[in-house]
């Protein structure tokens, strides 16, 4: 089962929750341009314990298999905002899943996870950890993604953020883990599945989000997922 909501940190920070259930096979994780800090209870030691996990921003669709009853609270920071709480660069995450310790000292971690692993409210406790971690995002990464997520040519966004195409690409590998041109694809992939959701057919879905016809969105939605949208649809609305 999985249930989200804001989370009271602000800046499209979203809170989430999940339990792992026996059947059917867990929906896979699709790329949004995010990276979320994990907190995952989990029986026995290893992979299979409790711990921090931090998701690095996605290009293509992540499995997360685990035994029925493990049970995840994870932040999904906004693109461009995560590098600001976990104190890395995007790129060097991208498309990986790693624990906290191998980007925080150990010393650390141990003491936050015994935070959290003690805490009646998950969520709350792990909202405080990146709270006390934050330092102020650079404004310029919210203002591209939300152009991009407008659907503006990456040619504009740059210009109107008083870059270089060149210039732009460099910053969003740091802020996104990949270039603008990646992010736009993914933004649009997410626009085009939420209208899709909503029961638009997928023509007019394609139409409206900036695709030059069905088969384009679907050829995309191959090339991000693996899937096509009908199966998307299936496993992930």
């Amino acid at each position: 089962m999985y249930r989200e909501r804001p989370s009271g940190l602000g800046g499209g920070t979203v809170l989430w929750t999940r339990t792992a259930d026996p059947a059917p096979a867990p929906a896979p994780v699709l790329p949004d341009g995010c990276m979320d800090l994990i907190w995952r209870d989990g029986a026995g030691g290893g992979e299979g314990g409790s711990g921090f996990v931090v998701a690095g921003p996605d290009t293509r669709a992540q499995e997360a298999p685990a035994p029925p009853g493990t049970a995840w609270t994870g932040l999904r920071f906004a693109p461009g905002t995560g590098p600001a709480v976990l104190g890395v660069p995007a790129r060097e995450l991208r498309d990986l899943r790693v624990p906290l310790d191998a980007l925080w000292p150990a010393a650390r971690v141990r003491r936050l996870a015994g935070e959290v692993a003690g805490a009646a409210d998950r969520g709350a406790a792990l909202e405080a950890v990146a709270a006390r971690a934050a330092v102020a995002p650079d404004p310029l990464h919210g203002a591209v993604a939300r152009a991009l997520a407008r659907g503006r040519p990456v040619a504009d966004v740059a210009r109107r953020v008083g870059l270089s195409e060149r210039q732009l690409h460099r910053r969003s590998l740091d802020a996104f883990g990949y270039g603008p041109k990646t992010l736009a694809r993914i933004l649009r992939l997410q626009r085009a599945l939420t209208r899709a959701r909503a029961g638009a057919p997928l023509a007019r879905v394609a139409a409206l989000t900036g695709y030059a016809d069905q088969a384009h969105l679907t050829r995309e939605a191959r090339a991000l997922t693996g899937r096509p949208v009908g199966a998307l649809l299936r496993v992930t609305g």
